[in-house]
């Protein structure tokens, strides 16, 4: 059968234009659209081959709906200039590219897509309609699929059925009902999805609601009879018109040849580096004809490091093994095997509490295999004994000899040791890999799938279902769960193919995958094991204080306001700030309403008492929720400790995140914050020991600029905030006060994250004169550091991107924006990246060293939390001393750096006494 691959042109293209950030070459000329919707395109032959297709576009000027109804789309507004002049470079780029180009004049791109689509069909072709416009899923049917590069969803009619809760036959209906705003079409006043969908589910079709109007009570009963006169003509304007008159023949819609020299005039131009360089070493770009899925040039910048090139195996053999010879035959397999890919389905998602309810493997790209174990239904077939199954296959997975890939294979070491198996021989990570390869593109299972095989995988709501009506993996069919459980296998063993190749070849990529981010993983794992011990009863107590604060706040506040009020509503806020007590707003919210954001309240809080009420009232109100209440419930009733999880490919600049409960974000600087750490506690015969990098980025600053002030202060062990003061004051360092150290260390810091003038007069609550005074006097005791932040700037202008000490890459698109406060924002994430990152890097290399020490020391002491630039650890008293004269030392030799890393310690009962 033969494909035609369709694509809407201009829903992509104003997509991209507000997707995108704002591109511009040096002539300033806007690209962003362009190189959105080429990459788009570039990516969709790659996906999706075909023996015929075309990008389809909407012609300037009125069309036949105009005629009919000529408020139709009278309140778009006109095309952007920066738009517009993008229009037909890309038109010719898409030509260029070999792309059968169509622009009909007097109807509309959705039209020439329909009237295509239905002659594929009566040739018995497949087709593929490539669009993020809701409206053409009124053509699917058995041979019509929709696909949303953007978002990677694909909608057949089960899809359709699924995202509109009707099939695709009844879309028109529905979008006659609720109308289209986009478009200017009414619909019937005061109906919206849910009464639509509701109402054609009762009555199966528009023309029986119509028959029934008479039925339907209430105001929308009313509505719909007011609008049954309009409804003849929104099915007009909404129906997608299937018979236009075309020029084109099949033999116009065959791949053509790319114009190599208009490309490379276009690339040139625009400054489209990477695809100026894959023309010289390809000797092609993204010729049509290509059927090998692709990694897409990045859309987030001018080059990308590296791309896949795997042919991904389509065809599937999935079995179910349900008898212990089975298993037994196929245990046998993968004791042979070069490489075993496994994965685990689960009873819940807590890693410390699910159960195993079955396992895949797989050991051939294109084979797997899914052991049921604990499937639990009415009716359910006959399965393994979960025990006698892992008992037959602890030996495997417990022997380090035999290598073992997955996407995630963190949370499958948890469930294995929920089950008394200690998961061995783990080499290669697919969620790592790509974390590792483009830390800026989503790294789950299904969206990797897509971008470098070309599969659209099962989703776990296909399988579950979704929402409310979401069942147990245990309760899905083993039919259904050995498809799902089995392409996961195939599929991850498949992206380790396409990936790992890309990451080997590249010695900076390899680094940071083999040397930080695998050996993290284990680190991060024994860690979650590990947990904190809490004292519940503590918090408790201080829960209960902060509610009596909050009471009092609150009576505050309603004295402040004369009114009592809820302090939760912004509604109210607004009326009661910017009415009754007649403050100007400082800012609004996206609807035009006054906001009472935190930004606003602290700005208002200078000179009002009742913002400056509010924003502690908030923050307590957060620490209650947040913490003291929320953490008592978090104690795991097996190990009587709280278990965080640790997200290793969430921040591009590699560092940690933390989740149920998150660590990071708990205040040190107030001291209701400060309390909650006294509850992280050792048990008796313990201490807590912390260890944290002292003035890590500064220190990494020092050395990236080579500044020798820097150099020589951090060299001699000097007060870095102290020497600045004494150079920004003209003092000596003996005469420097503590109000001015506290001015430079806001400086020091302040500017590694791009701080400006401005923003330091804030910081600071002085004269803005006086802020640029002092960033002058800064720069010119620290040359070296003003080179730095200059040399930065212009190569994330030049490149599209800043690394890091160890090989990172942070993409700054908006570093040439025409937007003063986007590139602002650029050039201080620019400037920040290679110290932030580098940090990270730094402090899971001291995780990882320090891990090892205590497994080669055959210690009892752990490692139970990383937060920041800081290690915690839980110490038995007798080897506390050792621990202190080790720690510091381990976490300062990580790196050579042209300044010494300093680990300061400290040790207490608890987490906040150790510092």
């Amino acid at each position: 059968m033969k494909t035609l691959l369709l694509v809407d042109g201009s829903s992509y293209l104003y997509r991209a234009f507000h997707a995108m950030p704002d591109l511009r070459n040096r002539l300033n000329e806007p690209t962003g659209a362009i190189q959105g919707v080429l990459n788009m395109l570039r990516r969709l032959h790659k996906d999706y081959p075909a023996d015929y297709s075309a990008c389809i576009f909407d012609a300037k000027g009125k069309t036949f709906r105009d005629d009919i109804y000529p408020e139709y789309k009278a309140n778009r507004a006109s095309m952007p200039d920066d738009l517009r002049a993008q229009v037909e470079p890309l038109h010719e780029a898409i030509r260029a590219m070999g792309w059968p180009l169509i622009v009909e004049p007097g109807v509309e791109a959705d039209d020439v897509i329909g009237t295509l689509a239905k002659l594929a069909e009566a040739q018995g072709m497949r087709v593929i309609i490539s669009t993020g416009d809701k409206d053409i899923a009124q053509l699917v049917n058995p041979n019509v699929t929709l696909v949303n590069t953007m978002s990677n969803e694909v909608l057949d009619i089960a899809g359709v059925t699924n995202k509109f809760g009707l099939p695709p036959e009844r879309i028109i209906d529905y979008l006659m009902l609720i109308g289209d705003t986009s478009d200017n079409v009414p619909g019937v006043e005061k109906v919206g999805p849910k009464t639509a969908v509701k109402w054609l589910q009762q009555y199966g079709s528009l023309d029986n609601i119509i028959a029934h109007a008479d039925e339907i009570s209430g105001v929308v009963g009313e509505n719909l009879r007011k609008a049954l006169t309009w409804l003849p003509t929104a099915r007009q304007l909404i129906t997608i018109k299937c018979d236009c008159p075309l020029q084109e023949t099949w033999q116009d819609l065959e791949p053509k040849p790319i114009d190599r020299e208009k490309l490379i005039q276009l690339f040139e131009h625009f400054e489209f580096k990477s695809w100026r360089r894959e023309l010289d070493q390809m000797g092609e770009f993204s010729a049509p004809a290509t059927s090998t899925p692709s990694q897409p040039i990045s859309s987030s910048a001018a080059e990308t490091q590296a791309t896949v090139s795997y042919q991904a195996h389509l065809d599937r053999k999935y079995t179910s093994i349900q008898t212990f010879t089975d298993l037994q035959a196929w245990l046998e397999k993968m004791q042979q095997a070069e490489l075993v890919c496994l994965d685990c389905e689960t009873d819940a998602l807590d890693p410390m509490q699910a159960h195993i309810v079955g396992l895949a493997f797989s050991i051939h790209p294109g084979e797997a295999v899914y052991v049921p174990l604990a499937h639990d239904y009415f009716d359910s077939p006959e399965q393994i004994k979960r025990e006698q199954a892992l008992q037959l296959l602890k030996p495997m997975l417990e022997n380090p000899a035999i290598k073992k890939v997955g996407q995630n294979l963190k949370f499958d070491q948890h469930i294995f040791a929920n089950h008394g198996i200690q998961l061995a021989g783990v080499v290669h990570d697919t969620l790592l890999q790509s974390y590792v390869f483009e830390s800026h593109m989503p790294h789950n299972m299904d969206s990797m799938a897509m971008r470098h095989l070309g599969i659209q995988t099962i989703s776990f709501e296909q399988v579950a279902g979704k929402g409310a009506k979401q069942v147990g993996f245990q309760q899905v069919d083993v039919e259904t769960a050995t498809e799902y459980a089995a392409e996961d296998a195939d599929v991850t063993l498949q992206l380790h193919y396409a990936m790992y190749p890309v990451v080997a070849r590249d010695s900076k990529l390899d680094f940071i995958y083999r040397q930080i981010e695998l050996p993290c993983a284990q680190v991060l794992f024994v860690m979650e094991r590990n947990g904190v011990l809490i004292d519940q009863h503590m918090l408790h107590r201080q829960s209960n204080e902060i509610g009596a604060k909050l009471l009092e706040l609150e009576h505050k506040a309603y004295e402040l306001a004369g009114q009592p009020f809820n302090l939760g509503s912004p509604k109210q806020l607004q009326e009661i700030l910017f009415g009754k007590l007649g403050i100007k707003p400082t800012k609004k919210t996206p609807t035009g309403a006054p906001s009472t954001d935190e930004d606003v309240l602290q700005e208002l809080a200078l000179d009002y008492p009742l913002p400056k009420v509010l924003l502690e009232y908030r923050g307590l109100a957060k620490l209650k929720s947040t913490y003291t209440d929320k953490l008592p419930r978090m104690i795991n009733p097996h190990t009587g400790r709280v278990h965080t999880s640790y997200n290793q490919a969430v921040a591009i600049t590699g560092r940690l995140a933390s989740s149920e409960p998150n660590l990071q974000n708990i205040p040190v600087r107030t001291a209701e914050g400060r309390r909650i750490r006294e509850a992280f506690i050792a048990p008796a015969g313990h201490h807590i020991v912390s260890a944290d990098y002292s003035q890590i980025e500064l220190r990494i600053m020092a050395h990236l600029s080579q500044d020798q002030g820097m150099l020589n202060a951090f060299t001699n062990n000097e007060d870095i905030h102290r020497a600045t003061a004494a150079e920004i004051f003209s003092c000596s360092r003996e005469a420097v006060t503590s109000e001015q150290r506290r001015y430079a260390k806001v400086i020091n810091f302040g500017l590694i994250y791009g701080m400006s003038a401005f923003g330091l007069a804030q910081n600071l609550n002085i004269e803005r004169s006086a802020a640029q005074s002092y960033i002058e006097r800064y720069f010119a005791r620290y040359p070296g550091v003003r080179a730095y932040m200059q040399d930065t700037r212009e190569s994330a202008k030049q490149h599209g991107y800043v690394e890091t000490l160890f090989g990172r890459r942070l993409w700054v698109p908006e570093i040439n924006s025409s937007n003063g406060m986007r590139r602002a924002g650029a050039e201080r994430a620019a400037i920040n990246a290679p110290m932030q990152g580098t940090a990270a890097d730094l402090i899971k290399l001291a995780m990882i060293a320090v891990q090892n020490w205590l497994n080669q020391q055959g210690l009892n002491s752990k490692l139970i939390m990383q937060v920041h630039d800081e290690l915690v650890l839980e110490v038995p008293d007798h080897e506390l001393a050792l621990v202190r004269q080790q720690l510091p030392l381990l976490m300062q030799n990580v790196a050579k750096l042209d300044v010494p890393l300093l680990a300061e310690l400290g040790a207490g009962s608890n987490w906040e006494a150790a510092h």
